[in-house]
């Protein structure tokens, strides 16, 4: 697709360099799929092996400021910490990305403030890379349009690709080697389908064992994977059609079914591979009694122990009231759909 970020070898076509501007702070929300993303075609790229459907969220965000000749070498900053390990491993190939697509060889200063637990299962590195991608090219002087963006912050981390945008998004798998049409595109803004919510129960806030990256690669080797590519088609049409009908219960099976269906897949793995604890495997209980009681209401939950529950917002205060008194769960947040990501300064 034209604007699209390429592999850093090669010549970007679109993007005109601004030198004059330097420096730039963005922010976006994490997002939650509803249809998973789960095991990719090109690790380096980022390419994943299925398309992938997700609901931005409301008020879990990340602040990115990207800084161009700010300071005499890289620095790289996470909540007023310098970052290290893999975090500062894989800012400094984003910035490196950022020099090859710009030409601009400068000295780069990125700091990031989280206002989301990181590492936790809830898609932080998304919204950081998405703000990053946003930040990064402007500050850059990249004028790219919202897929070349969206590429560039897949780069990064793949369901930050989603996080560009508000809403109901789509993530294509795309068939291109260089990943140029593995894109994220909106499917229904945040303001089209507003009674929506998702009511997050935190069940700890300790880091994973397992990040998302190697769970992915561990997870390909399950005897169950193949089906779970040959049933993505499906599943994605399925929500798409649920989407544009505004149809709750729909969309909140097929994403419970969705969610199961990506965990099975880690247990089948050898090593097995479990991101849940007792309060997620308690709160899927309670969120399936509410719905025998009524309450319409579907969990999700990502390469974490989180659980996160779909319903309307007329329902999201009984059902955060019902997760909150799960035992184990340590914070409850409801959240809205979202904006995409955005520059703030």
């Amino acid at each position: 697709m034209m604007g699209a970020v390429r592999r850093p070898t090669e010549k970007v076509r679109t993007g005109a360099v601004a030198m004059t501007r330097s420096e730039a702070t963005a922010r976006s929300n994490v997002n939650v799929a509803l249809v998973k993303y789960w095991g990719k075609r090109d690790p380096e790229l980022n390419l994943p092996a299925t398309g992938s459907i997700s609901i931005t969220l409301d008020g879990l965000s990340i602040d990115a400021r990207v800084a161009f000749a700010a300071t005499d070498e890289d620095r790289f900053e996470i909540d007023e910490a310098p970052a290290a390990g893999e975090e500062r491993t894989r800012l400094a190939r984003f910035v490196d990305l950022l020099r090859q697509e710009s030409g601009r060889r400068e000295p780069v200063s990125v700091v990031t403030r989280s206002h989301v637990p990181r590492g936790v299962g809830l898609a932080s590195s998304a919204a950081a890379f998405a703000a990053l991608a946003v930040a990064g090219s402007q500050a850059a002087g990249l004028h790219l349009d919202p897929p070349a963006l969206s590429a560039l912050a897949r780069r990064g981390s793949g369901s930050a690709a989603r996080s560009i945008f508000g809403g109901f998004v789509e993530w294509h798998r795309g068939e291109r080697a260089d990943g140029a049409d593995s894109i994220a595109e909106p499917l229904l803004d945040a303001t089209a389908w507003s009674d929506v919510r998702v009511v997050v129960a935190v069940t700890t806030t300790a880091p994973k064992s397992v990040s998302s990256r190697d769970g992915m690669a561990r997870a390909a080797a399950s005897p169950l994977y193949p089906a779970w590519v040959a049933g993505a088609e499906a599943d994605l049409a399925e929500a798409r059609a649920a989407i544009r009908a505004r149809d709750l219960e729909a969309l909140g099976q097929l994403a419970e079914h969705s969610a199961l269906k990506m965990h099975a897949i880690g247990l089948a793995a050898r090593p097995p591979l479990l991101y849940w604890r007792g309060a997620t495997v308690d709160c899927i209980h309670r969120v399936w009694a509410l719905r025998a009681d009524g309450v319409p209401a579907w969990i999700t939950i990502d390469a974490g122990p989180q659980v996160k529950a779909l319903c309307t917002a007329n329902d999201a205060p009984r059902v955060a009231e019902a997760l909150g008194a799960v035992p184990g769960v340590v914070r409850v947040i409801t959240c809205a759909p979202g904006i995409g990501a955005e520059v703030v300064a």
